[in-house]
């Protein structure tokens, strides 16, 4: 699961001012389909564009078009790690928006309304205190009583803005503030007059809790909350043995964003895993909701269904995005799926009405974990279809060669091997081994490892082709499970080598480790959605250190892709600096470039007020937009 350090936050009676250089005019809108309103384009998730002015003729011309860049003085304190509650200056994660033809932005310490043809600057908004998410902003288009709004969090702070004049909106909450009392760092999901949001509880065992929860967009009222951990009298509460339910925090929708149906009103939410995230013998169960993808009434926060991806997590194997939502056809029927995508390599397609698996899911056997007072879940959820989009398990025989990257990098990989004590590796979801005091080191190698799978760039779907994409990484950790010292919150908990950080790979040149295993190290998948069956699979990122006939390795990242009604994929996420524009339907590449820094942010694309099709994404700390000639 994430977790993040708070910022606390001081309640002085000014913590947030504006400065306003100009106000958002709409211009007049020939097709809203020019637009990219939320996080994802559409409430589905699907992140497709019908825009058709870029294709897979002409892509290759792209050239920059602007660039705005982003503050880097984000207050100190706000978290810049993986569960951070801001700083979108040297690490933005966010992608824009585009509604009416204005751009909508967090940077830094402010959020910024930009024009989407220049990136010139019509407003700005500075943020006192804990910084905004660093993920992403929402638009609420208003009613007959309240003008749009630009809802954002920062902290356990939810704020509505007056989407044209860039100041705070007093309807919303308490003079444009709501405290959300948990914090959440990414971005809310609006759907109609419904603000809903996750958590970022913190990573202790016993804490707040990471429900669900949902406002009113008009006033600010809390309308719902969803327990994440069932409560007594509610469904899942007998998957926590005695008293391990109570206060016990993780199990949160950490996700940058939830998906809706909107026909059926459902809100899909990806709960996380419970804490502590390697040690459950406190939790003994199947621990409900963790692991899990829920669907509730959005209108209420009512249950309606689930399906549990992993059960008593011993991994933080979240599912860590919402689904994306795709209709598919099988055997002549018309079937309202999901795609849900999890940290543990496979990919589960469920009837989204029923939760019920499309192409079956068998409940498999796994290895029993023999740490003192666990109790690993005897059996996971394997789906038949498709098959895993990630390394789930190595052998010696998948251990990097000379002939694979260099002599050097293979040496180094075999003497990492050889101070864990082996391959130690029983396939999928193998358990961390107890290692007594003073034991000879014995660790687990377990696939994937902490940051993948797949991760937060979730899924983009191609509802012509029925093609569903994601971006996945080959990583391994190393680890085993020992007894703690006096006085820590739990008996045991899981620990490696080199400070305990356990991944592995080595570091052979400067600027960067590289995996141990046989490339690829970083996959692009499409599935068809249709058949259960992988479209097309390339490696995706280069290492440029490698002699050319060996750089198409595939690298780590984290964020997701786009797709056009034109036939196009665009990603960037790798870490080599590249942003991407490949065929959607057989995974070539069509276009490349290498960008400053690593476009760790999922893109977008818009046509702007001149008629232009842009494609933009942040690259770390600078929002980079290109277009044809």
């Amino acid at each position: 699961m994430r977790f993040t350090c708070l910022a606390i936050l001081v309640l002085t009676p000014v913590c947030v001012y504006c400065q306003t250089k100009g106000q958002a005019k709409a211009p007049a809108k020939k097709d809203a389909r020019a637009d990219w309103p939320t996080y994802n384009r559409d409430l589905g998730g699907s992140r497709y564009s019908p825009l058709t002015q870029i294709t897979t003729g002409n892509v290759a011309n792209l050239k920059l078009a602007w660039t705005y860049k982003l503050a880097s003085d984000a207050p100190p304190g706000a978290g810049r790690g993986r569960g951070g509650a801001g700083g979108a200056g040297g690490n933005s994660e966010a992608t824009p928006i585009v509604v009416n033809g204005v751009m909508y932005f967090p940077a830094a310490n402010k959020v910024v309304a930009l024009e989407p043809d220049t990136g010139k600057e019509i407003w700005h908004y500075d943020v006192a205190g804990t910084a905004p998410s660093r993920r992403g902003v929402a638009y609420w288009p208003g009613d007959r009583n309240s003008a749009p709004r630009i809802i954002f969090t920062a902290g356990r702070r939810l704020i509505g803005l007056n989407a044209a004049k860039g100041t705070l909106d007093p309807g919303f909450g308490k003079e444009g503030e709501v405290d959300m009392t948990v914090a959440y760092n990414s971005v809310p999901t609006i759907f109609k007059n419904i603000v809903m949001v996750g958590a970022n509880p913190g990573g202790t065992p016993i804490g707040p809790p990471g429900d669900g929860r949902a406002y009113d967009a008009r006033t600010g009222v809390k309308l719902w909350d969803f327990h994440s951990v069932p409560q007594p009298g509610e469904l899942g509460h007998d998957s926590w043995e005695g008293d391990s339910w109570k206060n016990r925090s993780g199990t949160n929708v950490w996700g940058f964003y939830e998906t809706v149906d909107e026909e059926r009103g459902i809100v899909y939410l990806p709960v996380a895993s419970p804490s502590a995230n390697y040690y459950g013998g406190d939790r003994k169960g199947a621990n409900l909701f963790g692991n899990a993808v829920v669907a509730v009434d959005a209108a209420t926060g009512k249950y309606k269904w689930h399906f549990q991806t992993i059960h008593h997590d011993l991994w933080d194997a979240d599912p860590p995005a919402a689904p994306g939502l795709i209709d598919i056809v099988r055997n002549g029927q018309k079937i309202p799926a999901l795609a849900q995508v999890t940290k543990s390599g496979w990919m589960f397609i469920l009837n989204r009405v029923t939760g019920k698996p499309v192409f079956g899911v068998e409940e498999r056997a796994v290895p029993k974990s023999d740490v003192p007072g666990e109790e690993s879940w005897p059996t996971q959820p394997f789906p038949l279809k498709p098959p895993p989009l990630a390394r789930v398990s190595m052998k010696a025989e998948d251990l990097v060669t000379a002939a694979d990257t260099t002599p050097e990098h293979a040496k180094a990989c075999q003497e990492l091997v050889e101070k864990n004590g082996g391959l130690n590796n029983a396939g999928p979801y193998t358990p961390w081994p107890f290692r007594p005091e003073g034991a000879p080191v014995k660790a687990a190698l377990v696939f994937p490892g902490g940051t993948g799978g797949a991760n937060w760039g979730g899924t983009a779907v191609d509802p012509k082709s029925g093609y569903v994409f994601v971006m996945a990484m080959d990583d391994g950790i190393f680890g085993w499970v020992e007894k703690t010292k006096a006085g820590a919150p739990l008996p045991y908990d899981k620990t490696a080598l080199e400070g305990g950080r356990g991944n592995f790979d080595v570091r052979v040149v400067a600027g960067g480790n590289w995996p141990c295993q046989k490339p690829p190290w970083g996959r692009l998948t499409a599935v068809n959605a249709n058949t259960g069956d992988i479209a097309w699979q390339v490696p995706l990122g280069i290492t440029e250190e490698l002699p050319a006939g060996k750089q198409n390795t595939g690298r780590t990242g984290l964020a997701g892709p786009i797709v056009t009604a034109s036939g196009l994929l665009f990603i960037g996420a790798t870490n080599d600096n590249r942003f991407r524009a490949l065929d959607s339907k057989t995974g070539k590449e069509l276009w490349v470039t290498k960008l400053d820094r690593t476009a760790n942010a999922t893109p977008m694309t818009y046509e702007a007020r001149n008629g232009k099709q842009y494609v933009a994404v942040s690259a770390s700390d600078t929002l980079v937009a290109f277009a044809l000639p």
